[in-house]
């Protein structure tokens, strides 16, 4: 690589200095930095990271996901895979480590930590300690998020083997466990859990660091937490971090971390804590090959227009700059085994329901929240039970993608839609088939859809379906952020035009299925309680 040289003025978090100076690279390594206080403009900060991310969230492979997130100054990000494993096993691993191979930017993957999420849940492959420990020893650099909490409050045998797998490897295990407090916390926390990226209130996140855990702050398309959070930024700047969990395209179109840094600077914070989060950080606390603005470091660094903007001139990473050379990624060969029903199993499925007391409860979703609230309303009883769009109660279903004859049918409320459905193979996170909708015609004909394609999401309204297949297990599309995000955002946006009273509906959704996360979520066996841990009667 040739030797070069980049100015501006250094924003360093490390020394906490500001300050004008040449950068000379070599090999792709800074060899010196050389101060010089008459270069004004324009400024450099290292390079951001994403410290907790679902690539397949975005919908995009590995290396699309990186040439889009390269776009914002992101150098590096912290992937668990768990939505692959769950639907492919290890092979799915395998293409997600293939392909991230070619990706422009630094992506480490983690070792899923609960596959399947739940004893409640199904996947394609159970992932036990032994195979914890097989992916420890080619290449997986973290233990993911550890979701099963009653497994490690309650000293289950085989949750506690894959902690222990990850601590004989001396890779950091990341935590999930939203709402969790007293003893409960402490014991999950002492059981070697470093990380939470699930809290929503201010003293849930203190309490969480008290105990040396290091808390995500999460900004999401359907979770967002950053302005319950933003004060641990000033009070607690070695303890947090900035992720996005999950990102769907057209967010992603429109920024990353960098869209953190703006609002956390807007808010008048100081920018050494910040970039703290969005560097400096992560970038420690899983051991990741960056470099972080020093003399023989990767040359690993963002040069923006100002920090209040954050706006990307260049991105570097190993000396290169991403965004001013035209790079050709190669993409992994498409993965065509993994499991999905066929359109004669759907056809059979019946989404009658019949009212057998007085009163029935519905997932009640919470703006901007993965977590839901029981909602109640009455029924007539003996007689079918209807989607009601001015109550706003509709119907959801969940079909298996690994049994189509195992399904249920309940109820929502908060959605908003006033006809027509949606639907999604992307499921958190067996990635079961998902539809809600206002007619059982429409939640059908967008069940159809989704098995036809082999996987993708849509809107079926007035006997038309609009859709974005996602031929890659289910859950990924083969084409860049652009066309993804434009499509994604066509078909968001005819969900909100049929009345959907929330920003997300399709990454919302996809959260209505997610056993370990409270309070009431819908699985193909029936309606679940997430507190209990338990199923639970629709009926009371």
């Amino acid at each position: 690589m040739n030797n070069h040289t980049v100015k501006g003025v250094i924003i360093d978090p490390l020394k906490r200095e500001t300050y004008g100076a040449e950068i000379h690279i070599a090999d792709g390594r800074i060899q010196k930095i050389t101060p010089n206080s008459a270069i004004t403009a324009p400024y450099i900060i290292p390079g951001l990271v994403d410290s907790h991310v679902h690539i397949e969230s975005s919908m995009l492979t590995p290396v699309n996901f990186a040439r889009a997130a390269a776009k914002h100054g992101t150098v590096a990000a912290v992937c668990d895979p768990h939505e692959v494993a769950n639907v492919a096993g290890v092979e799915g691993l395998k293409f997600m480590l293939n392909d991230a191979k070619n990706a422009p930017i630094k992506l480490i993957f983690g070792a899923p930590s609960c596959v399947p999420a739940s004893p409640f849940d199904e996947c394609a492959q159970v992932f036990t300690p032994e195979i914890i420990d097989h992916l420890f020893q080619n290449g997986m650099q973290f233990l993911g998020e550890m979701m099963n909490y009653p497994g490690v409050i309650n000293s289950d045998p085989q949750v506690l083997g894959i902690i222990s797998a990850a601590k004989k490897h001396g890779k950091p295990v990341d935590g999930h466990v939203p709402g969790l407090g007293g003893s409960q916390l402490k014991a999950y926390a002492q059981a070697g859990i470093s990380t939470d990226h699930e809290c929503f209130t201010l003293p849930e996140a203190i309490e969480k660091i008290e105990l040396g855990m290091k808390i995500l702050m999460r900004e999401g398309s359907a979770a967002k937490n950053f302005e319950a959070l933003h004060p641990l930024l000033t009070s607690h700047p070695d303890m947090v971090m900035f992720c996005t969990d999950d990102c769907h395209p057209d967010d992603l179109m429109r920024g990353h971390i960098n869209l953190l840094v703006q609002r956390a600077l807007a808010l008048g914070h100081n920018v050494y804590d910040v970039l703290m989060a969005a560097s400096v950080n992560p970038a420690k606390h899983y051991g990741l090959d960056m470099g972080l603005l020093r003399e023989g470091d990767w040359a690993d660094f963002v040069v923006i227009d100002s920090p209040q903007q954050c706006r990307p001139i260049a991105t570097y990473v190993n000396g290169k700059d991403l965004l001013s050379e035209a790079s050709q990624c190669p993409t992994t060969l498409l993965p065509h085994s993994y499991v999905f029903p066929n359109p004669d199993e759907i056809a059979r499925i019946n989404l009658s329901v019949v009212a057998k007391t007085s009163r029935c409860k519905a997932i009640g979703v919470l703006t901007d929240q993965l977590v839901t609230e029981p909602f109640l309303f009455d029924v007539a009883v003996g007689e079918e039970i209807k989607a009601n769009t001015a109550a706003d109660i509709l119907k959801i279903v969940v079909v298996s993608r690994y049994n189509p004859s195992r399904y249920s049918v309940g109820f929502i409320h908060g959605i908003g839609l006033k006809r027509g459905a949606i639907a999604d193979s992307i499921a958190h996170d067996s990635h079961h088939i998902v539809a809600i909708g206002a007619d059982d015609a429409s939640i059908l004909q967008a069940i159809m859809y989704i098995t036809q394609q082999r996987g993708g999401l849509c809107v079926a309204v007035d006997g038309q379906v609009t859709g974005l297949p996602l031929p890659v297990f289910g859950l990924m599309s083969d084409v860049q952020v652009d066309e993804v995000g434009v499509k994604y955002s066509e078909i968001n946006a005819l969900a909100i035009k049929m009345g959907c009273e929330i920003k997300a509906p399709f990454m919302t959704m996809a959260f209505m299925c997610l056993s370990v996360i409270p309070k009431l979520k819908l699985i193909p066996e029936g309606l679940f309680d997430g507190e209990k841990f338990e199923l639970t009667n629709m009926f009371i």
